[in-house]
């Protein structure tokens, strides 16, 4: 039973939305950024893209979760941590350790990523408005967590070395909760998140094992 009604989580989006307007434009342009290191693959991108991944989960943790959703879900603080500390994971992992490098891919896993970045921007509030969902009272691309959620999980899918482990665990944790949005709030968008860390994940840790028994062949 969640504590809060879904006109309650809806009208939530819509003062969010209003209240940080044109954070949602900004959010797009680092997003073009981010993709933008797929097709310029190099440290200087990688780096580029890796502080647009950061960012959004910062700004997601903080100003979503911590100051928009807290006051009808408490724990939307514990939430908000999570997002907080994922990324700056991410910026340790890309930035400290240099250990995000993105560019094209012709297996599957790359086709995946390409897939999920286009669901995230373009998709999700696509399929928001056609379902009732419309703007203001709907979740953004890269302010909101359901959709920073796969847009990171389709930017992982199209990195070309092996990362930390450590940076699927919160998103994917987040693709189980956010998810259930799917089946308790009528968000229908959201299927494709509950479906995204079952999917990615398992594609990654492979594609890793893969990398490291060619490394130790050589």
């Amino acid at each position: 039973m969640l504590p809060f009604t879904p006109e309650q989580f809806f009208t939530v989006f819509a003062a969010y939305n209003q209240a940080i307007w044109p954070a949602q434009i900004v959010a797009y342009g680092l997003g073009l950024i981010a993709v933008g290191a797929i097709f310029r693959a190099g440290p200087a991108t990688g780096r580029a893209a890796t502080v647009v991944l950061a960012a959004m989960w910062l700004w997601t943790g903080i100003a979503y979760h911590g100051l928009f959703f807290a006051p009808i879900n408490k724990a939307a603080f514990g939430f908000g941590a999570l997002f907080v500390v994922q990324g700056v994971a991410i910026a340790i992992v890309g930035l400290a350790r240099n250990g995000l490098r993105f560019g094209f891919g012709s297996s599957p896993a790359a086709w995946l990523g390409w897939i999920f970045i286009l669901y995230a921007a373009v998709a999700y509030p696509l399929l928001g408005m056609a379902t009732g969902h419309a703007y203001p009272a709907m979740p953004m691309f890269g302010v909101t967590p359901c959709p920073v959620t796969i847009f990171t999980f389709g930017m992982l899918l199209l990195t070309t070395k092996p990362f930390s482990r450590w940076l699927l665990v919160i998103p994917f944790l987040w693709s189980l909760i956010g998810g259930s949005a799917a089946i308790l709030l009528g968000v229908p968008q959201d299927w494709v998140l509950l479906v995204s860390g079952i999917v990615a994940v398992p594609l990654i840790l492979l594609r890793h094992r893969a990398t490291n028994s060619a490394l130790q062949a050589d």
